[in-house]
């Protein structure tokens, strides 16, 4: 059989060659694997891009006022009591804020630039409020898409005015040529519970369940003054008190009263705990020192021998 095969006009014959049957379809599909890879490269290009260039510094406005934060913690006890597992989707009391700006700085260089940004707009700022109080109101409670719930602003023309300010600032920092802000319009807002906190509650909770927090609805929270506004980082670590890693601060306008802020309270409990330190620290060298030179007869130890002597005649 393999004789008569080979006595066959085509036995030697590449049909592949002969036709281009087989550099067709190698061609085909050369050409879309190359297009396939060619794409997911791009894709992969294009998530690594959106990965790197997702916000990590933000612009807050700490929320101070006692009367807020104790109206919030209340709200969130209600709702862990009917649903224990949004416990794990609560802001801490100390981490509350509201976001002006949000930025991606990609080296600590960047970070220098953006505290320079954050100091230059403290003259803006200054300028916008026209030595004036900014007393924002919260009042009622809103969500994004059932998986963020926050307190809203009162309507005022307050918030107009920090929107003004949002905007400066972020045309400042623009110009320092730091890649901040947002595509969607700013809407402010105090956020106090959200599913992204915890992966693994959203495999258990898809949504949020406005009933839950049906009572606080329309309820007002109090006011807070703006004051200080912060450059803060969302991946370092927190501090002791809850709040955010804090790169550098600017004050603004007066606080109403003579209440401390935050700042101010940590910087006087540290005080008050070195002079405690230094104060232990001499009484421990003035006893040291009295007990050396009784060891040395001082004239400490002759005074208490020559009593002793006294007193036994």
């Amino acid at each position: 059989m393999d004789c008569l095969m080979a006595e066959m006009p085509f036995a030697s014959t590449n049909t592949g060659d002969e036709f281009g049957i087989t550099s067709t379809f190698e061609i085909y599909f050369k050409k879309r694997r190359k297009r396939t890879t060619r794409r997911k490269t791009e894709e992969d290009d294009q998530t690594k891009k959106k990965r790197q260039d997702q916000p990590n510094y933000f612009i807050s406005l700490p929320i101070t006022n006692p009367k807020i934060t104790r109206g919030i913690q209340a709200v969130q006890d209600m709702v862990v009591q009917q649903d224990h597992r949004l416990s794990q989707a609560m802001v801490r009391y100390g981490s509350f804020h509201v976001t002006l700006l949000v930025m991606h700085l990609s080296s600590e260089e960047e970070v220098g630039t953006a505290v320079g940004a954050l100091l230059e707009s403290k003259d803006a700022v200054e300028e916008l409020l026209q030595g004036k109080h900014l007393d924002l109101s919260f009042q009622g409670i809103d969500h994004f898409r059932n998986e963020v719930v926050f307190v809203k602003f009162a309507a005022s023309d307050h918030t107009a005015a920090l929107t003004e300010i949002s905007e400066t600032m972020k045309k400042i920092f623009q110009e320092k040529g730091i890649l901040a802000g947002e595509n969607r319009a700013f809407k402010p807002h105090l956020t106090f519970m959200k599913l992204s906190k915890s992966p693994e509650l959203r495999k258990q909770v898809k949504k949020i369940d406005p009933n839950l927090y049906e009572n606080f609805k329309n309820h007002c929270f109090g006011d807070e003054t703006l004051y200080r506004l912060d450059l803060c980082s969302m991946l370092k670590k927190k501090q002791p008190n809850g709040y955010y890693h804090c790169e550098s601060s600017i004050t603004v306008g007066e606080k109403n009263g003579a209440e401390p802020d935050d700042a101010e309270l940590v910087n006087l409990s540290k005080r008050l705990v070195e002079n405690a330190v230094l104060k232990a620290v001499q009484q421990y060298l003035e006893e040291t020192q009295n007990k050396n030179r009784q060891t040395d007869g001082s004239p400490v130890k002759t005074e208490e021998a020559a009593s002793d002597n006294k007193n036994e005649k």
